[in-house]
């Protein structure tokens, strides 16, 4: 078994004493002369020494490592995110430890608690809105935590979110110039997250302004586990049917495009399409979708900024980051204003 180096081997080759090798490594030269380091980067080489990470960050309060909790890994904003996450990670010297939840809130602790038990410098967490608590009691006892993607109850002392309020807007408003008027909002439960609802609020200012009310049955619902709450097709098949769907949310987009391709219902033809989140490779579909489209390596990146900037300032005032979203044409909406 290979010999385990240590610092005072490394000291002693050098004929210097243990702490002016720990000076050394953690950058401290003021008082040592070029002799001395040269000596002590010989002795490392020769040596093959590598630092106890563990043992420098527990000397020196800090680990050089952030925690990263999603909620699917595999998601195509989440890969996005991590990667600027990453990206910036690096260019800062910083490692990222990433853990994934599958939804569920119990796996989300215990990745809370496993980070916190290993020193993390902070968090960044899409977090399911069910660990509150917990995430409060870190950040009292010191361990920054900045949230992304997901605004649960409007509390959430750091975080990065789309502007998905004006996106929900926008998108609308074009719908309407099209010559929409039954626009079916599809969507998740929205009561108990504000991330969701601030959609909505951007769907119904819209039809306000243009004066055409909120038809409760064109609010429908799709759930993770059990789909959509009224198939496509009998939404269509109702009395003064919707004549687009304003998806909210990439997987209820893709289970809508499977529905209508199965029940053989064309886009735009029968009824257009505009969707919330980009639909990875959307150019090369039979008919590209028109998007709304956020931008989560931006998000990665400032949240990664905002949490390094809580590190290095425990005083830092809460901040709340908008990434402002863009608008993607292309040719799943009909203009039926003629």
């Amino acid at each position: 078994m290979q010999k385990k180096i240590k610092l005072i081997d490394v000291a002693q080759l050098a004929e210097v004493s243990k702490s002016t090798v720990s000076q050394y490594l953690n950058g401290r030269f003021d008082y040592m002369s070029e002799k001395t380091k040269e000596r002590i980067k010989l002795a490392i080489q020769e040596l093959d020494y590598v630092p106890n990470p563990i043992a420098r960050s527990l000397k020196m309060n800090t680990t050089k490592t952030i925690g990263v909790i999603v909620r699917d890994i595999t998601g195509f904003y989440t890969s996005r995110t991590i990667r600027g996450i990453d990206d910036y990670c690096k260019k800062s010297n910083y490692n990222v430890l990433i853990y994934n939840t599958d939804f569920d809130s119990e796996i989300e602790a215990k990745s809370l608690e496993t980070l916190y038990q290993l020193r993390v410098d902070g968090i960044i967490i899409a977090s399911s809105g069910k660990n509150t608590q917990l995430i409060d009691k870190y950040i009292s006892n010191g361990l920054p935590i900045v949230h992304f993607q997901l605004e649960h109850d409007g509390n959430e002392k750091n975080i990065v979110v789309s502007d998905y309020r004006k996106a929900a807007f926008d998108a609308t408003e074009y719908l309407i110039k099209l010559g929409h008027k039954r626009i079916c909002f599809l969507t998740q439960d929205f009561q108990s997250m504000k991330s969701r609802k601030d959609r909505y609020l951007g769907y119904s200012d819209a039809l306000e302004k243009h004066n055409i009310g909120v038809d409760k049955a064109l609010v429908q619902y799709w759930h993770r586990e059990s789909g959509f709450v009224q198939t496509p097709k009998n939404m269509l098949d109702a009395p003064n049917p919707p004549t687009v769907f304003f998806t909210q949310h990439l997987p209820i987009t893709t289970e809508l495009l499977k529905a209508l391709n199965n029940e053989n219902i064309s886009i735009p033809e029968d009824v257009s399409l505009l969707a919330f989140d980009e639909i990875p490779m959307a150019e090369y579909l039979k008919v590209p979708i028109t998007v709304v489209t956020q931008n989560p390596y931006e998000v990665g990146k400032e949240a990664t900024k905002l949490l390094l900037d809580n590190i290095s300032n425990n005083d830092a005032p809460p901040q709340k980051v908008i990434i402002p979203s863009a608008f993607i044409k292309r040719q799943s909406c009909k203009d039926v204003s003629n």
